[in-house]
């Protein structure tokens, strides 16, 4: 009786042996391909950010442009007002 029951736990410790290695090799596996998603993931988001970055930095860019432009009317037309502005104290008309 004591020989059926110490055969009978080792039949159950080589079970549970070979479960626990399959479930180790399991893991490993799907650690495996999470650290591939993973990987796959952050490639995807730095290009997303690479693109957004450079799709702002254009608009600035663009935005940038489109103030000076406006400044530069703005300018001209404080000129040309101040210089209306002159020739009528001196006179002269418009």
């Amino acid at each position: 009786m004591l020989a059926d029951d110490m055969t009978r736990l080792c039949g159950e410790i080589v079970g549970l042996r070979r479960s626990r290695e399959g479930m180790v090799k399991q893991l490993r596996r799907d650690t495996e391909g999470r650290r591939t998603a993973v990987s796959d993931l952050c490639a995807h988001f730095n290009r997303s950010r690479m693109e957004l970055a450079k799709q702002n930095a254009a608009e600035r860019r663009a935005n940038l442009n489109e103030l000076r432009r406006s400044v530069q009317r703005q300018c001209l037309d404080v000129r040309n007002d101040l210089a209306g502005a002159r020739r009528g104290w001196a006179g002269r008309g418009s």
